[in-house]
Parts: C-alpha cells; sequence; structure tokens
C-alpha cells in the first residue's frame, strides 16, 4: 500500500539510508538525544534501527559498557548505558566503532533500544522490536511481522 513499508521488503544484507525526521531519545524528563540527520539501517525482518550522529548525543550521559556483541555485517559493537542523575538505564544504546567497510557510514554515531528510553520520530513515540535482543523503532508505517519475538531467531 501507499506510504507503507513491509520488513520483508527491506535487503539483505542491511542498507544504511538517511532520514531527515526529527529523531529524539528521553530518559526522564533529559532529552538524551536529538537529531534531523539520522540513518537508518534497513534489514530483512526487521524495523528499522535508527543511528544518532555523535554530536547530537549528549555524550555527557552516556557511559560506555563493557558488553560486546558481533553482528554478521557490521561487525562488533560497543553498547552504552545512559545515566541521568540517579537513574542508570543499562545497555540502552549502542554503536560500532570500527564497523567494516560496507558500514563506514554508522561510525560515530549510536543507535538506542525504544524498549529502554522515550523514542520518537516527527514527536510520535515508537514502539520496540520484540524480544530483548534488536533495537529496531516500530513507526506506524512499518508492517511487520518482526524477528525478535519467540520462535523467529531463525528467520
Amino acid at each position: 500500500m501507499p506510504g507503507r513499508e513491509s520488513v520483508w521488503d527491506y535487503p539483505r544484507p542491511p542498507r544504511v539510508e538517511t532520514d531527515s525526521r526529527h529523531l529524539a531519545v528521553v530518559v526522564g524528563s533529559v532529552v538524551v538525544a536529538s537529531t534531523n540527520a539520522g540513518l537508518r539501517l534497513l534489514e530483512t525482518s526487521h524495523p528499522p534501527a535508527f543511528y544518532f550522529p555523535r554530536g547530537d548525543v549528549r555524550m555527557e550521559y552516556m557511559r560506555t559498557s563493557p558488553d560486546r556483541t558481533l553482528c554478521e555485517w557490521k561487525g562488533t559493537a560497543t553498547h552504552w548505558d545512559i545515566a541521568v542523575g540517579t537513574t542508570l538505564v543499562r545497555r540502552a544504546a549502542w554503536s560500532y566503532e570500527r564497523p567494516r567497510d560496507e558500514y563506514t557510514a554508522i561510525e560515530g554515531h549510536l543507535a538506542f533500544y525504544p524498549g529502554k528510553a522515550l523514542c520518537t520520530v516527527d514527536g510520535e513515540a515508537v514502539a520496540c522490536q520484540p524480544g530483548d535482543f534488536y533495537g529496531g523503532w516500530i513507526t506506524p508505517e512499518i508492517d511487520g511481522p518482526f524477528k525478535g519475538g519467540p520462535g523467529t531467531r531463525s528467520w
């Protein structure tokens, strides 16, 4: 349908594209990240993950986590905690400090898990991708089903 996107039309391996909509991440009453220069990573069966330029993230609230994960496409991810006052949100974001060559566009960017903070696109709250591993942002124009819930790990 016009104006709709199916995650099953997204490519594998993933594609990175620019997105000029206003993206924001809020913890409590603090805007931790805000940009109109986001990148959207599209991968088959996943809602998009949004990447913020580091210059649009309030890095004084970000703390690197010792956790690392591996993506077969992008490489090793560094995970980040958000510390706002007495609130600590563990593994709330991730980045690829040295992504593989095809994904250098996301170098110097952070992506946020919408299940860990209030994440918005053009002022509207997004839903989080099912499960506790992936960080896709479900916006009203995105259609699933989405990978991440029970029984979908092998998709």
